[in-house]
């Protein structure tokens, strides 16, 4: 067995464009001497990108691509017309064992259909899932879906609480409480899916507490919480709008005369260090997870810290056998 992770990395998504994605991998080389790298792109863009930080060395491979998704890309179009694009051979790298995992910042949508077509999904799991890890005021909450399906069946919510469990378990969690994402905590609230969902996770051997509010999310009511992609999509983005507009606020509060002025000043160690701790690049990487193959998506507007957070994210679910331990725990529960 290799003693390398092998990742496969779209160099050309994203909004920052390649020097991004090759400068961060180039980086994380350097503190990861187990990591080999396989930038995907074209060849004389990418190469251009090295720069000062270093050569070709014998842990980074450039594998060239003629096509780039772009995000007016739909899914359809990608899959159609774009079979030499960088982010279909990225995947593609997965499939044929090359490489072990692959982190692409393109357009999402274009990524999940990619995903599905080239890699499938994992025996038993009917619908890939978007899983993100929250930053809580106890650590970190593994939501799934955040938008691969719109409309979900109680078996496919069951689904995702198995995978979201495990990922939270490979991060250190022990017993992850599991939670449905709901609007009230009371078991008569909720349409008729997640009414079903609930007695389908009740009579299961996860650890499942029942259902959780929105605004009780960041309380860290539960490791991992489970939704339809429609509800957690419109909930994450409420979650980074409420973020954005209180950041702000302050920033605005903060400059409104000379006594605010210094006032800000006072607190800025304070207020930097909230900052840090809600940067989204220090929390970046979605996990596409029930595809065959481990499939990490970038932000879109991640910048160098950004893409190695996701570089690190793909080596760690690599590392702890991700698709494996889903298997086996619904295989366990399928029994």
């Amino acid at each position: 067995m290799s003693k390398f992770v092998t990742i496969a990395v779209d160099a050309m998504g994203g909004d920052l464009g390649s020097a991004a994605a090759v400068r961060a991998s180039l980086e994380m080389l350097r503190s990861r001497d187990e990591l080999r790298l396989i930038l995907v792109g074209d060849a004389d863009t990418v190469r251009a990108n090295f720069g000062r930080l270093g050569k070709e060395s014998a842990r980074v491979e450039i594998h060239h691509a003629d096509q780039i998704v772009s995000m007016e890309d739909t899914p359809s179009e990608a899959l159609r017309h774009k079979k030499r694009s960088s982010m279909r051979l990225a995947v593609e790298l997965v499939r044929s064992g090359e490489a072990q995992a692959c982190v692409s910042a393109g357009n999402t949508g274009a990524l999940m259909a990619t995903g599905r077509l080239v890699l499938r999904m994992l025996a038993g799991i009917d619908r890939p899932a978007i899983l993100v890890a929250l930053p809580t005021m106890q650590g970190a909450c593994y939501m799934l879906d955040l938008g691969a399906n719109s409309v979900c069946t109680p078996t496919h919510l069951l689904q995702f609480a198995v995978m979201g469990s495990v990922i939270a378990a490979i991060n250190g969690v022990e017993n992850p409480a599991i939670r449905l994402l709901n609007n009230g905590e009371e078991e008569i609230k909720g349409i008729e899916t997640v009414q079903a969902a609930n007695v389908l996770l009740s009579e299961s051997h996860l650890n499942y507490h029942g259902f959780v509010e929105p605004n009780d999310v960041f309380k860290h009511r539960a490791d991992v919480v489970v939704c339809d992609g429609f509800t957690g999509n419109i909930a994450l983005k409420t979650m980074e709008g409420s973020a954005e507009f209180v950041y702000r606020q302050m920033r605005s509060y903060f400059q409104t005369g000379w006594f605010t002025r210094a006032y800000g000043l006072a607190c800025w160690p304070f207020l930097y260090a909230i900052k840090k701790r809600l940067d989204p690049n220090r929390h970046n990487g979605a996990t596409l997870v029930g595809l065959n193959g481990i499939v990490i998506k970038s932000h879109g507007s991640s910048n160098e810290i950004g893409w190695q957070q996701a570089i690190h994210l793909a080596m760690r679910e690599v590392e702890k056998g991700l698709n494996e331990r889903i298997q086996g725990l619904w295989s366990n529960m399928a029994a």
